[in-house]
């Protein structure tokens, strides 16, 4: 169950979407991807297998033969990180049952060789900020802004951590040069809300890239996974800690998340140009002092209302108000409520987390119903302000800046 497979040929990344992980299928008379549930396998010759874990508990390769156990590997989740892998422009990638497992682990190796400390750059996701500030796994964080990062690198350092564009503020980071100021120490950037189809970090200098698979991978709010893209050496490593924990992918999620990514271009800059066109209205309604949106664009939006962002949650119909994000319907959440409840409020609040804001994540449903929705759910205009009129319809294009007002993300975190 090797995810180091080398693509035939240079393909778009709309065609590694559909066939990736799925090369071998003609040759053996597939046209779906099988899903194997196997917790084991048949292993009659005992000494090839005690070998085989041997090399595996010596370096964490794995090699081409039979399966052994489900914790060690399984040929359905293999499928799933070669596609990902793929997307991503790595060597390989290695799932796991959560985007925080796949933290996790990731916090574990760098602390099996001696490197604890970390320094990261808020906003973070509210669980990622907290494995962190509490020291659950006997980590120590470093914040910073980013033009602090190579100032708090230590020789115990084992880990930059960052988010672009980042939850829930949608704040961006030049990834290029967050990747030089952390000199030898990886950089882990977080690519739940960019995806592949919108930013490749390795191509930037990170050496690890970070998925929350729940998300957009998925993409149908039906299955729960994490993944983390990365070079061989580094998956050795992760497949071990996944292997010794325990914290492995299911088979039918992982047979979830390949059929997801086959349509996850198309359904990424589907939803984009319904975000970028609800950004466009929010940032000239009278009843929002500030919308988030990305300069590289993407399927969330963040937004500061003038009112009770309660009375807005309550009040949709179509959108759901719902933690998580990704799928093909539309949601919005409270930050500081959920997703970042977490969080110590002054940091939160100090990493622009405000108590105001709403994170919607645009789904494909058609933008004038979405925005009857969202219109009747933000309520009356303030006093004195009329209710503007003749709003056009959908463009792809980021909002343009209304004088005033702060229409796109702010300037790089």
């Amino acid at each position: 169950m090797d995810t180091n497979t080398e693509s035939p040929a240079p393909r778009a990344l709309a065609t590694e979407a559909v066939h990736a992980g799925r090369d071998d299928l003609a040759g053996l008379g597939l046209h779906a991807a099988p899903i194997d549930l196997s917790t084991t396998y048949p292993s009659y010759d005992t000494r090839g297998e005690a070998a085989r874990i041997d090399a595996f508990a010596a370096d964490g390769a794995l090699d081409d033969g039979p399966p052994v156990y489900a914790r060690l590997a399984n040929p359905t989740v293999a499928r799933f990180e070669t596609a990902l892998a793929r997307l991503e422009g790595t060597e390989s990638a290695v799932a796991f049952a959560s985007g925080m497992a796949a933290l996790t682990a990731v916090l574990l190796v760098r602390g099996a060789a001696g490197l604890r400390h970390v320094v990261a750059v808020r906003p973070l996701y509210g669980c990622s900020d907290h494995l962190l500030t509490a020291g659950l796994l006997g980590s120590e964080v470093t914040w910073v802004d980013p033009a602090g990062i190579a100032d708090a690198i230590r020789p115990d350092t084992g880990l930059v951590l960052v988010e672009s564009p980042a939850n829930p503020t949608l704040a961006e980071l030049d990834l290029r040069a967050v990747a030089h100021a952390c000199g030898t120490v990886p950089l882990l950037a977080d690519n739940t809300f960019a995806t592949p189809v919108l930013q490749r970090p390795v191509e930037s200098g990170a050496r690890l890239v970070l998925h929350s698979a729940t998300k957009y991978l998925g993409g149908h709010g039906d299955v729960l996974g994490g993944v983390v893209a990365c070079d061989e050496e580094f998956a050795r490593q992760l497949r071990q800690v996944r292997f010794a924990t325990g914290g492995v992918l299911h088979p039918l999620a992982g047979y979830l998340l390949l059929r997801g990514l086959s349509t996850l271009p198309v359904r990424v800059r589907a939803a984009s140009a319904n975000a970028a066109e609800l950004a466009r209205r929010l940032t000239a309604d009278p009843r929002v002092s500030r919308v988030h949106y990305p300069r590289l664009g993407g399927a969330m939006v963040a937004f500061e209302v003038i009112g009770d962002p309660h009375e807005v949650t309550a009040g949709v119909r179509l959108i759901t108000p719902a933690v998580s994000l990704g799928s093909v319907d539309t949601l919005i959440q409270h930050p500081a409520s959920i997703s970042h409840r977490v969080v110590d409020p002054a940091d939160r609040r100090s990493s622009g987390v405000s108590d105001k804001l709403l994170r919607l994540s645009a789904g494909l449903e058609d933008i004038e119903d979405l925005w009857q929705d969202l219109d009747n759910a933000l309520g009356p205009c303030p006093p004195g302000i009329g209710v503007l009129a003749g709003a056009p319809r959908v463009s792809a294009a980021p909002p343009a800046p209304a004088a005033g007002r702060t229409a796109a993300a702010n300037s790089p975190a």
